[in-house]
């Protein structure tokens, strides 16, 4: 899968993910949807982001732990 709004530069943010060059890393992103941040709210804390750029760090987050092994504990 082609993800043309992450991009990964060793010289900006330690090369992690971030969002189109910005120094906005996608964990950050992720991270504030999943606190329960709304679109809305999230694109009012970081003016530069698009909506698309909130979807494709959560598809890009999908794909990262996608057919790995995660340590999960097993339900009851």
């Amino acid at each position: 899968m082609q993800f043309a709004r992450i991009t990964v530069e060793p010289d900006k943010m330690g090369g992690v993910p971030c969002i189109r060059g910005f120094r906005i890393p996608v964990a950050t992103v992720v991270g504030m949807v999943a606190e329960g941040m709304s679109t809305e709210e999230i694109l009012a804390d970081y003016p530069d982001l698009e909506a698309e750029d909130i979807r494709e760090a959560l598809l890009f987050a999908a794909e990262a732990v996608r057919d790995r092994d995660l340590p999960l504990r097993l339900g009851a």
